[in-house]
């Protein structure tokens, strides 16, 4: 089994003595579902401190991770100078769910804490970068919002040998305890000769989630990355303002769990990606 470390590395609100915001290690190992933390004041904030401390919990955690996976576009940033001093392979997900629930759980332990400065704070806050246009040349030839019940996506469509896919166990719609009629809301792109292009195109973005937007042209947004976001469609027409609507309607009785999918004609026969999101990433 490959051995996991998850990690976050970012400025909490706290100060210490000195008025020097204080930066926060923690660590989240899923396997054995420990967490550490550990304090830097903003000066000593560096790829040398996170070496030195991560030396030291390799002797107290066990021995050295093969990978680690960063959820945050800050962390990543000096994560990755880490990653090559100890030769340890990076990671850049949103799949961090153990880490983000310990993060989110230490917030009510800040306020108890002397250095705690009052301020306003969300720990998963993570600010998006602005949509950018899908290539032309990717466009799929029609599209549509779809629905799916749950047993037949997971026990029909994942079974299909669809050549590109992102699955996380966790969003199974059995994982999720869904009901096998509940409804899971899609999208379905046609991309005709460009399908396979496409579904390699989305894979290396990393898809996370999409979302609806509602404008004087409406579209549908990917969330994808850690913080990117792309326009994979635009549209005006009411009938699909109103599918749109659905979309997103229907999100809460799955859980936030929705699916993309990428087939090359409308046989409905053959399907070249398919990806599992949730609006909860």
């Amino acid at each position: 089994m490959v051995t996991v470390w998850q990690i976050d590395f970012d400025r909490r609100p706290l100060k210490n003595t000195e008025d020097y915001p204080l930066w926060e290690l923690t660590i989240y190992d899923p396997q054995t579902q420990m967490a550490c933390h550990r304090f830097c004041p903003e000066p000593q904030v560096s790829p040398d401190w996170l070496v030195k401390q991560l030396q030291e919990l390799f002797t107290l955690m066990g021995p050295p991770p093969r990978q680690f996976q960063v959820f945050r576009p800050r962390s990543l940033t000096y994560m990755q100078a880490v990653g090559e001093q100890l030769n340890i392979p990076i990671e850049a997900t949103r799949q961090t769910l153990g880490l983000k629930q310990v993060v989110q759980m230490r917030v009510p332990a800040y306020a108890q804490m002397p250095e705690y400065t009052g301020q306003s704070y969300d720990p998963l806050a993570i600010e998006p970068l602005p949509p950018q246009p899908m290539p032309e040349a990717l466009w799929g030839e029609q599209w549509q919002f779809v629905t799916l019940a749950a047993s037949e996506l997971e026990s029909v469509l994942l079974q299909r040998p669809i050549p590109v896919q992102s699955i996380p166990p966790q969003l199974l719609p059995s994982q999720l305890g869904l009901a096998a009629g509940t409804k899971i809301p899609g999208v379905l792109i046609n991309g005709g000769r460009r399908a396979m292009q496409l579904a390699q195109w989305l894979q290396q973005r990393q898809p996370a989630s999409m979302q609806t937007m509602r404008a004087e042209l409406s579209g549908l947004i990917l969330s994808a990355g850690l913080n990117e976001r792309y326009v994979l469609v635009t549209y005006g027409d009411p009938d699909i303002v109103a599918a749109a609507q659905g979309f997103e309607q229907g999100k809460p009785a799955s859980q936030g769990l929705h699916f993309l999918l990428v087939q090359p004609d409308d046989s409905g026969v053959t399907y070249t990606g398919i990806w599992l999101l949730s609006a909860l990433v």
